[in-house]
């Protein structure tokens, strides 16, 4: 296959479903398009407007073909993430939004099916975070379901299964907590056989396999040619991992920032994890184990920050140094932290001081998810956490191995387009020097003590 200069890289994230066209030679994002990821609220569950996200990517992919040209097409898509496929490849059901709370009424008798932690690396998650415990719900919350679903793919290659025709799951969507992957063994779990869906579950792929050329009805609806290749696509944290797994020795760790903030150690010391701190195993885009930690950082930005924006001043950063501090948890039920109530231990004053302590406890809870997972090395940031200097301030006073600052405005469209380009070599990311890192440490123990002392 001729080596594609323009890959147009299917992103679809929990907040925002995205066209962006990678330039192969620079890696630079040389047009995007986004559109809300709208859950619909039923029946016969909330879902995903898959259909809305259909039509803008064709309209998306047309019109940037026509401007730029597109020569091959990968796919990267949020986790906790499947789709049940009737006979004919229509959706056997709609995609159930993994936040619905409709797995928990059946959480009992899930649990009793579901395998250890030793076997999947999986934790037990609230809702539907395990995709498990989604088709587990849905199988029985419709009870011709099961007859009706022939197939189940994992999210990235849905939208491959809509571009090529070709069936598909991949090894980083079935590593993402879903229950139904063995990392170790590098094939499904027992749990697979006690639903009875081993023989709907498509066959694993990695990543970077094409999965195949567009069908004649893409090619007649975008003006793309026709034998343009699709690769079997990535899961978003993974896609911000295989720049760096693609292009540096380890160890070294990834921070993908985005509604998630997921903690990946490349080459860490093995160590016992605790599936109850929300630590897990994903799996790379070579199949490999990685062992990872993650909290809701982003939403937590969000529901803190009010739609406000704000830079703090000289004031506003000493009045949060004299004891200004945000607590976990924010996002309730998952992070190292889940279960607990947290908030500010004071009303901040200003605007300034409410984004400080926030970015500081982004990159605290950050730094904590780390440790839990024994990385070592370097620390990339990835996403939009790499461009807020006050967060990577704070964590790289606290990393001995430094803090890298992705230049990419993204690090999954990167990764996404990387699939195309076996041979690549990371360029240096920009690193970050910590301007008085004593003050920060000193400020990070003092938060430290609070949340051991329970807040």
């Amino acid at each position: 296959m001729t080596s594609p200069r323009h890959i147009a890289v299917i992103d679809i994230g929990k907040t925002n479903a995205k066209l962006a066209l990678v330039d192969a030679a620079t890696l630079a994002e040389i047009d995007v398009t986004t559109r809300p990821n709208k859950v619909l609220p039923g029946p016969p569950w909330p879902h995903f407007d898959v259909e809305g996200h259909w039509a803008f990517l064709l309209e998306a992919l047309g019109r940037m073909h026509r401007q730029h040209g597109i020569d091959a097409i990968s796919v990267t898509t949020h986790g906790a993430a499947g789709v049940l496929l009737a006979e004919d490849g229509s959706l056997a059901a709609p995609m159930l939004d993994y936040e619905h709370d409709g797995p928990e009424s059946v959480a009992e008798a899930y649990d009793a099916l579901r395998p250890p932690f030793e076997e999947t690396g999986s934790p037990r998650l609230p809702g539907g975070l395990n995709l498990g415990a989604q088709l587990h719900w849905m199988l029985e919350a419709d009870p011709g379901l099961r007859e009706r679903a022939a197939h189940i793919v994992t999210y990235p290659q849905f939208w491959g299964h809509r571009l090529t025709g070709q069936l598909a799951t991949d090894v980083t969507s079935l590593g993402c907590h879903t229950d139904l992957w063995n990392p170790w063994a590098g094939t499904p779990s027992s749990l697979a056989e006690r639903l009875g869906i081993a023989d709907k579950l498509a066959p694993a792929r990695h990543s970077s396999d094409i999965l195949g050329a567009i069908t004649g009805e893409v090619a007649g609806r975008t003006g793309l040619a026709p034998g343009t290749p699709v690769a079997c696509g990535i899961h978003d944290s993974n896609a911000s991992l295989y720049p760096h797994l693609a292009g540096r020795e380890a160890p070294f760790s990834v921070v993908s920032t985005g509604t998630w903030v997921i903690c990946m150690a490349v080459g860490a010391a093995p160590r016992r994890l605790d599936p109850g701190r929300d630590t897990l195993v994903n799996v790379d885009a070579r199949g490999g184990a990685v062992p990872s930690a993650r909290f809701m950082g982003g939403r937590e930005f969000e529901m803190i920050r009010e739609g406000a924006s704000a830079t703090p001043t000289g004031a506003d950063r000493a009045a949060v140094e004299e004891g200004l501090f945000l607590l976990p948890a924010i996002a309730a039920g998952t992070g190292p932290f889940a279960g607990r109530a947290g908030g500010f231990t004071a009303e901040p004053a200003t605007p300034g001081e409410r984004m400080l302590a926030l970015s500081w406890y982004l990159a605290l809870m950050t730094d904590i998810c780390l440790g839990l997972i024994g990385a070592e090395g370097p620390t990339i940031v990835e996403g939009p956490f790499a461009r807020n200097d006050d967060y990577l301030q704070m964590l790289a006073a606290l990393r001995p191995g430094g803090v890298e600052a992705s230049a990419s405005a993204t690090g999954t469209s990167t990764g996404g387009a990387l699939l195309f380009l076996p041979d690549y070599v990371e360029a240096p990311q920009r690193r970050v020097e910590p301007q008085e890192a004593e003050a920060l440490r000193a400020y990070a123990g003092r938060w430290r003590q609070l949340v051991d002392g329970g807040g």
